[in-house]
């Protein structure tokens, strides 16, 4: 049986490895953010969800835009179930959206 994925422990290996290439430890990401330590290596570790606010501050904190980090997730979660980049298509095309070239 396959292991699942699981979304917030990717996302706390995203946060971390950030806040790693900051320099940054977990008492400053919490000043900056106003979140407690704990919690903040709670969700690190992927014991604890985060919400979309408390994400929020996070990514101010580590100087990350929420799309960037949900980005990087979300090729871990590809990377972790196997997917080929022709399957990474999406799910409902926008085409009120303009992809950039950035």
């Amino acid at each position: 049986m396959n292991t699942p994925v699981l979304f917030r422990r990717l996302l706390g290996d995203v946060l971390r490895d950030r806040r790693s290439e900051l320099g940054m430890t977990l008492r400053e990401v919490s000043g900056v953010a106003r979140v407690s330590l704990g919690y903040i290596s709670e969700i690190e570790r992927g014991q604890k969800e985060a919400s979309s606010e408390l994400l929020a501050s996070l990514c101010d904190a580590l100087d990350v835009s929420l799309s960037r980090v949900l980005h990087d997730v979300a090729d871990l979660v590809a990377l972790e179930e196997g997917l080929t980049a022709a399957e990474l298509t999406p799910i409902r095309p926008r085409p009120d959206v303009v992809a950039s070239a950035a």
